[in-house]
This record gives structure tokens, sequence and C-alpha cells, in this order.
């Protein structure tokens, strides 16, 4: 498994959705899995999967991967032109943690501009037009920002530590998909996340639960 530079979060490390995206495909099977991430996904090395440990050359533990149960909470969706309005309302285009973030990041021109606005209920919502290429970790990578943008506000910067995701199917490249966060709660520095994605026609697509730690 390899981490490309492209898919960064933080600089000098992996976006947390999509790392944890290409470590669940890397373990297989039917069930689901939650990744708990323990650093920050090393850029553009190799890393191994073993017992459900991802560790990279020297050994070091950098995630695990673990059976769970069924991810069966989602966040109701709303229209595409609402989720535009919201995206128009993108904190994260004033200020940003990680501007050049591959899934949120506004610096990125070709990352998926994903940009989570605050609806009047707290949610979060935000068009994805999904890019030529998609796989699985497209889609745990769309799942992820949302939820964080539900609590990450101007000096309360939050990284991604653990994320559970189920993708029902893929879209097309190209659909104008709408993806929706809403918080559950927060204990501490933990704050946990839903998220959901949905195709052009309303079809759930993808959802996930996540835990974001404030750093």
């Amino acid at each position: 498994m390899r981490i490309e530079s492209r898919y960064n979060g933080p600089p000098g490390s992996g976006n947390g959705g999509w790392s944890a995206g290409v470590f669940a495909a890397e373990a297989g099977g039917p069930s689901v899995v939650e990744v708990t991430l323990r650093r920050p996904p090393p850029l553009d090395t190799e890393l191994s999967l073993t017992d459900g440990e991802v560790r990279d050359p020297a050994g070091e533990l950098v995630a695990e991967v673990r059976p769970t149960s069924v991810v069966d909470v989602v966040v109701p969706p709303v229209d595409l032109d609402t989720a535009v309005a919201a995206a128009a309302r993108y904190p994260g285009l004033v200020e940003h943690p990680f501007p050049g973030c591959y899934v949120c990041g506004p610096q990125r021109t070709d990352g998926l501009r994903i940009f989570p606005g605050r609806l009047p209920d707290g949610r979060t919502a935000a068009p994805f037009r999904v890019p030529e290429r998609v796989g699985a970790a497209t889609i745990w990578a769309a799942l992820d920002c949302p939820g964080g943008w539900t609590v990450l506000a101007p000096g309360r910067p939050y990284l991604l530590g653990r994320i559970a995701a189920v993708v029902s199917a893929l879209p097309e490249p190209g659909d104008d998909c709408v993806v929706t966060g809403a918080l559950v709660g927060v204990d501490g520095r933990k704050a946990l996340v839903h998220t959901s994605l949905y195709a052009p026609d309303g079809a759930l697509l993808g959802a996930a639960r996540a835990t974001w730690i404030a750093s």
C-alpha cells in the first residue's frame, strides 16, 4: 500500500479518510471495518498490513483495522441547491487549518473540493462533483471532512482519529452528489460525527461514523 502525495490532508501526511479507505480495501472481506489512525499516515511510503496493523518500513504502527458493527445511522440529505448554498458559507474559504487538503482544501484545484457549509440545524452539507477516477477510497475521503467541519472552528483544529464507513455503491464520474454531516456529541477532546453521501437521484451511496480529536 502507498498513499500518494497528492492525497494529503495536513502537510506531509495522508488525508485521513482517503488513507483509511485504502487500508480498509487492503483488509478485504465482506465485514465492515473501523480504521483507527495511530499517527499521521506517511506519504509515498510502502506500508504493510498484517493482522490488522498497518506499519511503515521501520515497523512503526500507523493504523489499526478492526471488524466493527454495521454503520446504520445516516444523516438526512438535502437537495443540490441547498448544498451549493451551504458551500458558499464554507468557513474554510476564509480560514482553513490545512488549505492544501485533497478533500476540502480551497487551494487544491486538483482535489475533491468538498466545501461543507453549516445548515440552520447545525448539519453540514456540500456538493461533490465526482472525479474521473472513483473508487472506494474516494467515497471514504468524501465521507471524512464534512464530519470534521461540524466541529472545526477558527482556532479549534481537529484531526480524524477513527472512522468506519460503508460504501453501498460507486457514483459515476461527473455525477453531482451531495454529502451531509452531523455532530453527535463532544466528550473532552473527542467529537463523534456521522456523514452520508447521496447520488443525484437521492440514493444513499455511503455512510460513516467517525471520531475526531482536537489537536
